[in-house]
């Protein structure tokens, strides 16, 4: 499975097909229950009386429990089937998406989304490390190009239907919708798929805290993990006050925001399976360059925006996430081909962990530098927060460069 030759594009089996499509549906349920709250943001905020730094809180909050399950999980994580632990998380997952949609209080929020990061941090892990046991590597571009769209899609349906939904029955219908899909979803996963069990014959260490520490210690993983490190942190530091930056700084309406998030992920959906086959046959780190570059450019030009009509917000949108996706699909293949097989459930687990934990440190950050005077009053600060994501971004070029060379000398 791992020898392929370069450039040979391997089509995919009827049994793949539905995989993919299965894991891109259990991503979307994942990433909408994420993304929801950035334009959610403003709802919550007013409706629970919450400032920037509270509004922080929440969203870090996901993200440090995330982190802390990712590590915990790591030494476990290539003992056991590879479907059953799938299915064990996103259940948890599930209960604690349905305390986000029955939470009243901003502490009762804080803890459902304390419970939810538990155990929806590892199945993006346990995810990756699937794709990587089940498709050769010159399919994973394509593969992750595919199941990448969740956050596309996330945008296009996900979103706009949640906030639809807010506009007319409040923030907690839009948890509620994501457990009724998420529950087909994992019945679905029970019936169609087999059990992935193939690493454990590869296993040789005995003790579940020696194998998370072969991972750690392990100078090539390190390198990934400090890639995705700083891969997390851009978008943790923009994406919770986007919405509040757009309807108290551009001026767009509550009315507006759904359209703008449903046409920029319409873009993605044509630009991300583009980019993940083009991830497949030329050099993945050129890739990921130029996405950096345009998303620093398209970065600095946002964050610095006055009122301008709805059209050309959604089209600076686009371009902004052009660039967003042109890193995530390349980074993202490379990273996961790093470790060998009888590592990947713990690798995958300590990288979505440090990424997790990256990310709420972002997001902390991110509610410090950001401040707002009133509830409707413009945020300040929000192009500070653009200067310092991109020279984050550069940084992330040298490490996953880094990366590259690993995968390279590997393959």
């Amino acid at each position: 499975m791992e020898q392929t030759t370069k450039n040979t594009v391997e089509p995919f089996s009827f049994y793949q097909k539905i995989l993919i499509a299965l894991l891109a549906l259990l991503q979307f349920t994942i990433v909408l229950d994420f993304m929801v709250l950035a334009p959610l943001g403003d709802f919550l905020m007013k409706s629970l009386g919450m400032t920037p730094k509270g509004f922080g809180l929440v969203v870090s909050s996901y993200a440090f429990s995330a982190g802390a399950s990712g590590i915990l999980a790591a030494g476990f994580a290539d003992k056991f089937d590879r479907k059953k632990l799938l299915l064990f998380f996103y259940i948890g997952f599930i209960v604690g998406t349905l305390a986000c949609a029955l939470a009243n209080t901003y502490e009762m929020l804080l803890v459902a989304r304390i419970v939810t990061g538990l155990f929806g941090g590892v199945i993006g892990a346990i995810s990756m490390a699937i794709v990587t046991d089940l498709f050769a590597v010159h399919q994973r571009g394509r593969v992750m190009g595919m199941v990448q769209m969740a956050f596309a899609a996330s945008q296009v349906l996900g979103i706009p239907v949640g906030l639809y939904f807010a506009n007319i029955w409040g923030w907690h219908s839009a948890f509620l919708m994501i457990v009724g899909l998420a529950i087909l979803i994992a019945l679905t996963i029970i019936i169609k798929v087999k059990p992935i069990d193939a690493h454990l014959a590869a296993q040789s260490d005995k003790s579940p805290f020696l194998h998370l520490w072969h991972a750690l210690s392990n100078r090539s993983y390190q390198t990934g993990f400090i890639a995705t490190a700083f891969m997390s942190v851009g978008g943790f530091m923009l994406m919770p006050f986007g919405s509040a930056y757009l309807i108290n700084n551009i001026e767009i309406t509550q009315h507006q925001l759904p359209l703008v998030f449903m046409f920029t992920g319409l873009a993605s959906i044509v630009i991300m399976p583009m980019v993940g086959k083009l991830s497949d046959k030329v050099d993945k780190f050129k890739v990921f360059a130029g996405g950096s570059l345009l998303a620093i450019v398209m970065i600095l030009i946002y964050t610095n925006l006055t009122p301008i009509p709805v059209w050309q917000v959604v089209l600076i949108n686009m371009v902004l996430f052009m660039g967003i996706m042109s890193r995530m699909i390349p980074a993202t293949t490379l990273t996961m081909s790093v470790p060998d097989m009888k590592d990947r459930g713990a690798f995958m687990s300590i990288n979505a962990s440090l990424q997790q934990m990256a990310g709420g440190i972002a997001a902390l950050c991110a509610g410090l530098i950001v401040t707002q005077k009133t509830k409707s009053s413009p945020l300040e600060h929000y192009d500070t927060l653009g200067i310092v994501v991109s020279v984050l971004i550069l940084i992330c070029i040298f490490f996953v460069y880094r990366v590259s060379v690993l995968v390279k000398n590997k393959e």
